[in-house]
Order: structure tokens, then sequence, then C-alpha cells
């Protein structure tokens, strides 16, 4: 009868030690980035009185919450997350987690989601991730890229006359006698098209640093919302040692003569690309003030495309709250890669 050779402590240590040679980039996520200073508010989740001490007792918060990320950065289902939390040790050891521990199932990890989107709190941990950010260094200093992506969701075959009663807010009454069918439309998701393309789902707006890349701000509203409309709420007003506030970049969708006003009277300096029309052509000049303005304006674009990357522009979600949680998670999980990233650079500019 074959022997079966039991793995032993050295040979667990053996293979992660060997990850970590390879470029394991949790690694660099678990020493650099303060996970317990998301406790005080993850440990809201957990603060309804238990009836009775009776049942597994509840997953450590911390590491749930570090699930989530995880699942983020390699667009995971619920499902697939937990399959390879059991089946890859990088997984398991940016977790803390050993062998014989517990490991969260897939309707685990939805819960606490879900918590997430009950208490509204990824807009708080995304806030506490920045004091992390400032602690750095990496306080926002340059110039305030402003834009937008769309976040698409599975599209819905529905009959003309229930998308005009969803536009109106509406329920259709056939949707409304089967609970089933109700949870699985998305009402709140909005049609649009932008340069002949059609999209059906959600925005993410954003305001990311021009200099560190990190995301400041964001917003997320459904598919239909103007990007200008959400312009007011993501500048920043914050004043620099001089008083200066930083400028604006962002495309001529922004551009307007009542944005003109405003960022002149709050004191930003407007960078903003130009509009040409049939009546006025853009001047020589214009065109060229908008070809160095989009210079800077560009490395927004590096921002979606990381997070593209992590298949961050679909989410199988259902509504905005859901959507609102997802996206926020992703420009969380974003700016902790990048953190990641300028720490490492920074120590090679200076070592």
């Amino acid at each position: 009868m074959k022997k079966v050779k039991q793995p032993g402590f050295f040979d667990i240590a053996e293979r992660t030690n060997k990850l970590t040679e390879m470029g394991d980039p949790l690694v660099g996520l678990n020493a650099e980035i303060d996970w317990e200073a998301f406790r005080s508010d993850l440990n809201r989740i957990y603060e309804k009185e238990r009836k009775s001490n009776a049942g597994a007792k509840p997953i450590d918060v911390v590491l749930m919450f570090k699930v989530l990320v995880l699942q983020q950065l390699n667009n995971l289902s619920d499902d697939r997350i937990e399959y390879q939390i059991r089946d890859r040790l990088s997984f398991m050891r940016f977790l803390g987690l050993e062998l014989e521990d517990r490991v969260p199932d897939a309707k685990t990890v939805w819960s606490f989601r879900e918590q997430l989107k009950v208490l509204n709190l990824v807009g708080e941990l995304f806030a506490r991730f920045h004091e992390q950010l400032a602690s750095h260094g990496y306080a926002a200093r340059s110039g305030q890229m402003i834009d937008a992506t769309f976040v698409e969701v599975p599209r819905q075959r529905n009959k003309r006359e229930e998308n005009a009663l969803i536009k109106e807010g509406a329920i259709p009454i056939e949707w409304g006698k089967d609970e089933h069918k109700l949870a699985q439309k998305d009402t709140e998701a909005r049609w649009t098209k932008k340069n002949n393309t059609n999209y059906y789902g959600y925005k993410s707006h954003i305001n990311a640093d021009h200099e560190t890349k990190l995301v400041q701000s964001y917003k997320v509203t459904d598919a239909s919302v103007h990007d200008s409309q959400i312009f007011d709420g993501l500048l920043d007003h914050t004043e620099d040692a001089d008083g200066k506030k930083r400028a604006v970049y962002a495309d001529s969708a922004y551009r307007s003569k009542d944005t003109e006003e405003k960022l002149a009277k709050a004191g930003i300096a407007s960078q903003i690309c130009e509009k040409g029309t049939r009546a006025a052509a853009l001047t020589d000049e214009q065109k060229e003030s908008n070809k160095n303005k989009s210079r800077v304006r560009a490395r927004v674009e590096h921002v979606f495309g990381a997070q593209d990357a992590m298949g961050g522009h679909f989410v199988r979600t259902i509504g905005l709250l859901r959507a609102k949680v997802k996206i926020g998670m992703m420009n969380l999980a974003y700016n902790m890669i990048r953190l990641v990233q300028l720490l490492r650079r920074d120590t090679r500019t200076t070592g």
C-alpha cells in the first residue's frame, strides 16, 4: 500500500517563500497597508446583539474585508472567491489562514457585502484609507483630473412598454406579482448612447490626482446622468500652504459658461478643454491649448485602464446601492494597489 505523505510546516513555508521570491503582489499589500485601521468602522457590521451563543461565531471583520479586496482585485464571483481561497496558498497567506482554519463561504461573503450596503460603509472605508495615504505623504497636491466611465450590468430583455414604466420610476404589474422575477430585474440601471455605442448600467465619476493617479473622490450614478451634472460634487476646494486650490482638468463635455464662472468664483484654475461649434470652430491657438490640457487629463485613463484589468467596468449586481458598493470597493482596491506601487517607486528613487 502506497504511503501518503502528509504536508509539514516546512513544506508549506518553503512553498510560500517561493511565492514571495516570484513576486506575490499580496505580500506588498499586507506589508504596507494598516488593515487594523479599518476595524472600528467594520465592527458596526456585528454590532447587532446576538440572540444566543448557538451557531458558529462570525468571521473576523477585517478578514472579511480583505476577502472583498481580494475578490475585487481578481474579478471573482462569491463562489469563485471561496474556491480560490481554499485552493491558493497566496490567498490563504494574505488572509492569515492556516489549512485547518474556517474559510468564509459564498453566502457569508454576499451577506458581509450586503451589510456594507445597508450601513453605507464603503464611503467611510474609502475615506479611512485616505488617512493612510496622507500619512505616507500622498495627499493630493497636483491637478485634479475629473472624468467618468461606464460600468455595465447584464442587459435585460424587457419589452418597450416595460422600459418606459421603469424610466418613469414605476414597476410593471406582472413583475410585482412575481417576487422572484422582480428580484432579478434592475429597475435603477439605465440605457445611454455615446459615440453611437449603447451602454446599460451605471457610471463611475472620479476625481484623481494628476501626480499620483490616486482616486481622491468618486460618485456613482445611473448611466444616463450627464458627466457635467456630477462635476460640482467631485471638486476639491482644499487650499495649499499658499492659499491656492488645485487646477481642474477635464474634457470638453464638462465645459460650459456656468462652469467656468463657478470655477473662477471659487478660485480654481480651469484647464477644461474648449468646445468648437459649427458657427465658431476652434482656433489653432485653442487647439494647441486643448492638446496641452489633454496631456495631463489623459493620465486619468491610466486609472480606468487599471480598474478595467480588474474587471471593474462590468458588475453583476442589481440596483444602484449594490453598484455603489462594488464601484466604491473598486476605487478603494485600486488605491491600495497604487499606494504599493508609489512606495516602491519612491524607494527606488531615494535608494
